[in-house]
């Protein structure tokens, strides 16, 4: 109230000034003339109250304008105040104009990000047809087979990540909270990734849990899959463990090449590679980043330790949050 006080009277300051100039003028007359100044503080006292009475009415409709104008500031739709001068009016018309424009945008936009999902949608499902019939076609047990499986399931392993990326940056919820065994969709995301680790020689390490968690069952193994996708992609020799506290922390530690401490506070950011990405060459920085999107959807705390050279380990917190089935 009081910054819109100090606003109004800084608009009428010409006026208020005018006024006082008056009363000077009138105060110099009155003395040049030698009239009474008993008549000049008369006129000049009831031409003052009548001035606070139309200052007062004018500076009350100035503060209820003004809240109605930012009340309705950012509601598409509703009309402002009536307009009390003509460049008011004119504001208003401009200000409509631009709505107008910008809700033509947004629709346009809204067109075409439409359009653009329900193609790569579209396409990832497709592609996964001719991923099947490949996978047949390599089923004969020759090395240069299990090479090709093995670029073929990181094909599928993109496609999937597009799905993923797709279905979590729409407006639709995609989720569904049950209590699930974590042995089972541990055991889910281990089988996915076994001849990855037959055909990279690595080996892997888990001892069965009796925990269980409320989660979704394919986010929380979409999730898994991509760290384990990694774990097995930058490692080399050695191999995976996972474990589970008693607490329900889920623990994914490779004997990797690690990630670079200068890397770590910015691995989850959208497009951020790293060391290891350039020198990959191939490598999309949006893996650990849909993690941390699904982490925080299914109300996970995701964390990670690495130390070059001796391999990373990524914590996924299953009790950080309480939720119940309704």
């Amino acid at each position: 109230m009081k910054k819109l006080i100090i606003s109004f009277l800084r608009e009428k300051w010409v006026s208020l000034l005018f006024f006082c100039l008056c009363l000077g003028i009138s105060a110099l007359v009155f003395f040049l003339y030698g009239e009474q100044w008993e008549a000049w503080l008369y006129g000049a006292g009831l031409c003052t109250a009548l001035g606070l009475v139309i200052l007062v009415i004018q500076g009350i409709r100035y503060v209820r304008n003004t809240r109605e104008r930012r009340n309705r500031l950012y509601t598409i739709g509703e009309a402002l105040p009536e307009p009390e001068t003509l460049a008011e009016k004119d504001y208003q018309e401009m200000a409509a104009i631009l709505n107008r424009r910008c809700q033509e945008l947004t629709t346009n936009w809204e067109i075409r990000q439409q359009e653009s999902l329900d193609y790569y949608t579209t396409w990832a499902h497709q592609i996964k047809t001719p991923i099947a019939v490949m996978r047949m076609m390599l089923q004969e047990d020759t090395e240069e087979h299990r090479a090709l499986s093995a670029e073929l399931f990181r094909m599928e392993q993109y496609v999937d990540m597009v799905l993923g990326y797709i279905r979590l940056g729409s407006e639709t919820s995609d989720f569904v909270f049950r209590e699930y065994p974590l042995d089972d969709l541990i055991r889910q995301s281990i089988r996915k990734f076994a001849p990855q680790f037959i055909y990279k020689k690595l080996w892997l390490h888990y001892e069965k849990t009796e925990q269980t968690v409320l989660t979704d069952e394919k986010w929380l193994c979409f999730l898994l899959e991509q760290l384990l996708s990694n774990a097995v992609k930058y490692t080399y020799q050695g191999g995976v463990t996972l474990s589970v506290s008693p607490e329900k922390v889920l623990t994914v530690r490779d004997t990797g090449i690690g990630i670079a401490a200068e890397d770590l506070p910015r691995i989850f950011e959208k497009g951020f590679t790293g060391y290891n990405g350039r020198s990959d060459k191939k490598a999309t920085g949006l893996g650990l980043h849909l993690c941390k999107q699904t982490a925080d959807k299914l109300g996970i705390r995701i964390s990670v330790r690495s130390r070059p050279g001796e391999g990373t380990e990524f914590s996924l917190d299953l009790s950080s949050r309480k939720l119940e089935v309704e």
